[in-house]
């Protein structure tokens, strides 16, 4: 096997070590958390079967212990459409009857632009290309209540067909402008809805502005300094 090959299937691995970590969360029932279990444990085979010097064992307990999913923050992607007359679509949400942008967080083995378009389409079923990036949003500045850390990015999607039909994870749908957003907004939406109609205009791509005076910069790896 060369390293290509070995490469391809550390990443169906990872894909599939991620769907069993979702899978568990939102477990219904036991039978839901047997079959999250089972699809990390074959996970963990098929990196077994890539790697050279760990036994099946040792990946197992890699998989099982490593908390991949809270070394970095979770990345989501918003499609940001637009209608002839510059009005936002924003469609209401089963879950909590709110009204936000499609979007949702991004899966393993999708980029932040593919998943803008994934949820689009699964969401008001529409179909479209992504054109530029509208800014990318550190989700607690930006209203979110998550008790997970987002960075959120916001894609604008051209779609020749704007007439949505609406999937299972939406309950309404429609065009707003600026001056007349709905109520109630998603939380995490409130703020980066009115930030996406200037960024629109501007041509600019919004990211949080820092500067190293403003952390709390480690001294660990900067012993000699």
């Amino acid at each position: 096997m060369n390293a290509s090959d070995r490469q391809a299937l550390y990443l169906i691995a990872d894909e599939m070590r991620g769907m069993a970590t979702i899978g568990r969360h939102f477990a219904n029932n036991p039978y839901e958390v047997e079959r999250a279990h089972r699809m990390n444990e074959l996970a963990a085979q098929v990196a077994a079967m890539a790697e050279q010097e760990r036994s099946l064992d040792d990946v197992k307990v890699l998989f099982n212990e490593e908390p991949w999913h809270r070394i970095s923050p979770a990345i989501g992607a918003d499609a940001a459409v637009f209608d002839e007359k510059g009005r936002i679509l924003l469609i209401k949400r089963a879950q909590d009857q709110t009204w936000a942008m499609p979007g949702g967080l991004s899966e393993i083995g999708h980029t932040p632009a593919q998943t803008a378009l994934k949820e689009l389409w699964e969401e008001a079923g529409l179909k479209g290309c992504v054109k530029r990036l509208l800014g990318v949003f550190d989700g607690p500045k930006w209203g979110s209540l998550s008790k997970v850390h987002h960075i959120n990015m916001i894609f604008y999607v051209q779609c020749d067909d704007l007439t949505p039909q609406l999937g299972i994870e939406a309950t309404d749908w429609a065009y707003y402008g600026a001056d007349e957003l709905p109520s109630p907004m998603h939380p995490s939406h409130r703020l980066r809805v009115p930030k996406s109609f200037e960024l629109m205009q501007s041509n600019e791509t919004y990211y949080d502005p820092v500067c190293s005076d403003d952390l709390s910069l480690s001294t660990v790896q900067r012993q000699g300094d």
